[in-house]
């Protein structure tokens, strides 16, 4: 199964699932993160960590850390 790091520039999906283990699973919930919530990653910094996503219109980082954890579904 494919995860947020696995995007590249310009490219959207669904959020699928994600590691229910991992520590920071509320604080991604409240960043919007919940299944099936489209996201299309916007660029990876100059060091490729961390990364800018766009959430239903708002824009965040999530560090590749994280977003290996985040499983996505095809759009």
């Amino acid at each position: 199964m494919k995860t947020l790091n696995d995007l590249n520039a310009g490219q959207t999906a669904k959020i699928g699932s994600y590691n229910r283990t991992l520590a920071v699973s509320r604080r991604l919930m409240e960043l919007g993160l919940m299944p099936g919530v489209t996201v299309r990653f916007i660029k990876a910094a100059p060091l490729g960590d961390p990364i800018a996503l766009d959430v239903e219109g708002r824009q965040l980082s999530l560090r590749r850390e994280d977003a290996a954890q985040i499983f996505i579904q095809p759009v």
